[in-house]
């Protein structure tokens, strides 16, 4: 889209919010509705087509974006009139008699970009946040999905007018023409060096942001941990969507004395949910592109390779690979890895791996598998990252109960379910001062000791 009809169409956005349509909750509640319907009505479509960008089957584009998505709508719709209701606070005693409450409001024009590898839910997702709180939405999906993206143009085009929630297709000269605009909101998902250039726009116009990044998510497994659970749910969050999932384990960091039989189970889930054979297995995608697989191939070292390693450059796929023997220098523990390929590090005592975290950079996710309530109380409280697991992986992002989103190098602001309202929301502080009496210790002269006792008991 060329830079002066990206210009117009925030030009009309911004004319739509001004005109007050959105501040209706019977108005943003109908558009939820028919946002679900249309993902309902389309549902084959969009199964299609993230199985044309990433190789996603049927069961798991459902389970993981489409029925996720779905449940995240619903959510907001049967929520959306009590989050918007303004919020009654305690008003202290010096400001009798008044009345103080918290009042939501959208915070206007927003611009949501979303990433390739959950390139459905990532949209929708934050966009029904966005549009329960009232705000007009310009969507921008990745590039790398084009056809997920070209056919959440078309169902938004066909269901929504423009100025009041429109998608804009391309790649990075649209990336770069929206951030040259100005939003009063920006929600980002992808990676943290785009991340970063989003940032330093925003700020030339002191836009406020979300920045769902990623990262290296650590995946504990102690001592005293089930280890045949352990080993079935971390090959689970490791391999869905071929490893191309932001809170997936990165690596696995266990005790010495079960890694042999951690790695024996590991294997034995790979083959018992994946098969031998990767290639003839069609719930299993494929690499989003061969950039993406040429990188991650550079991280296989046959001479760490527990199992798998192989690959296939003209499928773009990986088999789901576990490598042994790796310590923090090897070149898969640099950068995060995004892929089927999974560390496994080994350690001796809890306290060295917390140590030993706090030095890197926080991630999104961490996961522990332990029987130990100390080691689970020492990790969740010692070491800091946006969120995570006891005894499982992934699942913590798949409830709207819980706000979903990183800390320092991995991230800032969150979303889902109310976090997610008042991540789009601006929350205005108002006192409702009475007109029926008027206290006069405030105004000067301030001369009178009688008024210096009274406010000194006020504000005790």
């Amino acid at each position: 889209m060329a830079d002066n009809k990206i210009e117009s169409l925030v030009e009309s956005q911004r004319a739509f919010f001004a005109s007050g349509a959105t501040l209706s909750v019977d108005f943003r509640i109908n558009m939820l509705k028919r946002l679900r319907e249309a993902v309902k009505l389309h549902e084959k479509d969009i199964a299609e087509a993230l199985r044309l960008d990433l190789g996603k089957s049927d069961f798991e584009g459902y389970m993981c974006e489409v029925g996720m998505a779905i449940s995240e709508i619903s959510y907001m719709i049967k929520h959306c009139r009590r989050f918007s209701k303004d919020r009654r606070v305690r008003t202290p005693l010096a400001q009798f008699a008044a009345k103080s409450y918290q009042k939501p409001c959208p915070y206007g024009n927003v611009l949501i970009m979303s990433p390739w590898n959950y390139p459905f839910l990532l949209t929708v997702g934050p966009l029904s946040n966005a549009l329960a709180a009232g705000n007009t939405a310009i969507v921008k999906p990745s590039a790398y999905s084009p056809a997920t993206s070209e056919l959440l143009a078309c169902i938004i085009g066909e269901w929504f007018p423009h100025e009041y929630v429109a998608v804009v297709t391309g790649g990075r000269r649209e990336n770069s023409a929206l951030l040259d605009q100005k939003f009063d909101f920006v929600f980002f998902t992808g990676s943290q060096s785009v991340g970063k250039e989003v940032l330093r726009h925003t700020a030339e116009h002191l836009t406020p942001a979300v920045l769902e990044l990623g990262g290296k998510s650590p995946c504990i497994v102690d001592e005293s941990a089930k280890i045949s659970l352990a080993a079935k749910r971390i090959v689970f969050g490791k391999y869905l969507n071929c490893g191309q999932t932001c809170v997936a384990p990165d690596y696995v960091l266990c005790h010495s004395s079960v890694k042999d039989k951690l790695l024996s189970e590991i294997i034995t889930q790979i083959k018992a949910q994946y098969g031998d054979n990767f290639l003839k297995n069609e719930n299993y995608g494929r690499i989003v592109n061969e950039k993406h697989f040429d990188r991650l191939c550079s991280y296989i070292g046959a001479d760490k390779v527990a199992f798998g390693g192989k690959s296939d450059r003209d499928r773009l796929q990986i088999q789901p690979t576990v490598m042994d023997g790796v310590t923090w220098s090897d070149a898969v523990m640099q950068d995060e890895i995004f892929g089927p390929i999974l560390p496994i590090l080994t350690y001796e005592d809890i306290d060295e791996v917390i140590f030993a975290l706090e030095k890197k950079q926080k991630p999104l996710a961490l996961y522990i598998f332990s029987e130990s309530k100390k080691n689970v109380r020492k990790v969740t409280s010692r070491c800091r990252y946006g969120g995570g697991c006891v005894n499982d992986c992934v699942i913590h992002l798949a409830t709207s109960e819980m706000g979903f989103g990183g800390v320092g190098e991995s991230g800032m602001g969150a979303y889902h379910g109310k976090v997610g309202f008042d991540t789009f929301s601006h929350i205005k502080s108002i006192v409702d001062k009475k007109t029926f009496m008027d206290l006069p210790m405030r105004y000067q002269p301030y001369n009178s000791k009688t008024y210096a006792r009274l406010l000194r008991f006020f504000l005790k």
